[in-house]
This record gives C-alpha cells, structure tokens and sequence, in this order.
C-alpha cells in the first residue's frame, strides 16, 4: 500500500461523501482501477470516515454545540434546536437498525462493480427527482421525514448509493427546503459514521506498523478535501444545481456497469 494510493483514496473519499456521488462507489472503482492496492481488511477505509466524521464536526462545530446546550440547558427560546435534535435522534434508529441487521450483506457485496454501477443510476434518479420536485418548502423536520431520512440513509450503505445525496434528495421530496435537508444530512451523518466506527474499531489493531504513515497522509487528505466538499457543496444546494450531479452519476454507473461487463 503506496502513500500515494492512499493519497488518492483519501482524497476520493474527501470529494466524494459529502458531495452526492456515493464515497463508497468512487472507492470500489478507484481500488479496483489502481495499480499493485492490497487493502488491508477495512482498516483504511474505517480511518477515512473517521477522517470525514471530524470534517463535519469541525465545520458544524457551532451547530453541535448550540444543540448541545439546548439539550443540556433546556429554556423556551432554544425549543426549535431541542426538536432538531430529537429529530437526529429520531432518524438515527432506522439507521441503526438497517445497519446492524444487514451488516453481513453489505459487507458482501461491498466490492461489486455491477452494484455500484447499479446504484450509481439509482442515485442518480434521486437526486433528478429531488431537483424537480414541486412540494411546498419547509425548514422543520417532522418525526414522519426523520424516519424517512433516516432509512434512506440506512440503505446508503450499499456502494453506489450516495449517503449525502439520498439523504438530502429524501428529505427535499419531503418538502424539506434544500439548505435545512444538507443541514439535517450532514448532522444525521455524525451518529452513523460514529457507530460504524465503534463496531469496526477493533480492526484499527490488525493493521500493519509499517502501514500506518501511508494512512494518516490518506486520513489527512479526506479531512482537508472534506472541509472543502462541505462547503462547496452547502454552495451548490442553494443554488439549486442538483442536476449536474444527477447527470454525473448516470454516466458514472453506465461507465461502471460497462467496466463490470468487461
């Protein structure tokens, strides 16, 4: 495992989970396109999301700690950050449950090219649909799209499918305005990256002395490219231009499903 495979890895997953075309995809194509890559279980893979998981909280660093202190000090003025947080809770649970139930499916179909190349269409349909929608806009999250969001955000554990990008196509279908569903997307991500951490955490040993440079320059590449995505991204749902990656998408699973059948 060379420090600029892992460069470039980090750098794609950086990029890749927080704008909406599927980190998880991009990191199955990109190791199979890469020359003499050995990943070593799925200790890399754990590092990047740890180092995308501290990009969103230090770039929503004030928004948790405003929920925190809602929470924790709760007066009449702060009960709409109190209801967003029951909400992130709220849709945590279908998360989780997704997760836990079906943790040895994903797992088995992680390296499938044609899959990803598959969800990569089905992403695509979703972030079209979310663009066009002609629901009325609202900025609160009822318990109804929590749970939604929430599940949607379960399944994107498939490759393919865009966490980022289904969670704020799902929520924007729900009439969620663009801006409040990146926010709640982005926020809902820190309980979900946390606990597939902490369930994989045990792995973190079984990776190699010796490899452990080549993955803190790839840990520092995703966090850097993160904190850039994030706003890049933050940028392009108020402008409205869901489309571009929608279209990006469906070339990209059309590619991948070619390069599976070849």
């Amino acid at each position: 495992m060379s420090t600029i495979n892992t460069i470039i890895l980090g750098i794609i997953q950086g990029v890749t989970e927080f704008l909406p075309v599927s980190s998880s995809g991009h990191l199955v194509i990109a190791e199979h396109l890469l020359p003499n890559w050995h990943q070593p279980g799925i200790v890399f893979e754990i590092l990047l999301h740890l180092a995308t998981l501290l990009a969103v909280v230090i770039f929503f660093r004030r928004d948790i700690t405003m929920l925190a202190g809602a929470v924790l000090r709760p007066e009449p003025h702060t009960k709409d950050r109190r209801h967003l947080f029951f909400m992130l809770m709220l849709a945590s649970i279908p998360t989780g449950i997704v997760g836990f139930f079906g943790k040895k499916f994903f797992t088995s179909v992680f390296n499938r090219l044609d899959l990803v190349g598959l969800m990569l269409l089905i992403t695509a349909l979703l972030l079209w649909l979310a663009e066009k929608r002609i629901t009325p806009e609202k900025t609160v999250v009822d318990g109804k799209s929590a749970l939604l969001i929430g599940t949607v955000q379960g399944l994107a554990i498939l490759p393919g499918i865009s966490r980022s990008g289904s969670t704020i196509a799902a929520a924007m279908l729900a009439g969620i305005a663009g801006e409040s569903a990146a926010r709640f997307s982005f926020l809902l991500s820190i309980p979900a990256i946390t606990g597939a951490v902490l369930l994989n955490l045990k792995e973190i040993s079984t990776l190699p002395p010796e490899q452990l440079p080549a993955c803190l320059d790839g840990f520092a590449a995703a966090l850097i490219t993160g904190l850039m995505s994030l706003k890049l991204l933050l940028l392009i749902i108020k402008k409205r231009r869901l489309s571009f990656f929608a279209g990006y998408c469906l070339i990209a699973g059309i590619a991948t499903l070619l390069l599976a059948l070849s």
